[in-house]
C-alpha cells in the first residue's frame, strides 16, 4: 500500500481537475487527446497518494491522518 501524502484539500482540487478535463474531452467537437492527461491527478486524488510527493519529500496530508496508511 502507498503512504497517504495528498491532503484533503489537495485530493478535492486535483479531483475537481482531472474530472473536469475528462469531460470535457467527451464534450468538446474537436477535443484534444491531451485532455486524457486529467486521469493522473484523478487517480491521485483516488490513491491520496502522489509519487511525485515521495520523490520530492513532499507532504500535504495532516499529521494524523499519515499514520493510517
Amino acid at each position: 500500500m502507498l503512504k497517504k501524502n495528498v491532503g484533503n484539500i489537495d485530493r478535492i482540487i486535483r479531483f475537481v481537475v482531472g474530472a473536469a478535463l475528462i469531460i470535457a474531452y467527451f464534450v468538446m467537437d474537436n477535443a484534444s487527446p491531451w485532455l486524457l492527461i486529467g486521469i493522473i491527478p484523478l487517480a491521485i486524488s483516488l490513491m491520496s497518494s502522489c509519487p511525485a510527493y515521495t520523490l520530492l519529500g513532499l507532504n500535504t496530508c495532516p499529521l494524523k491522518d499519515r499514520s493510517e496508511s
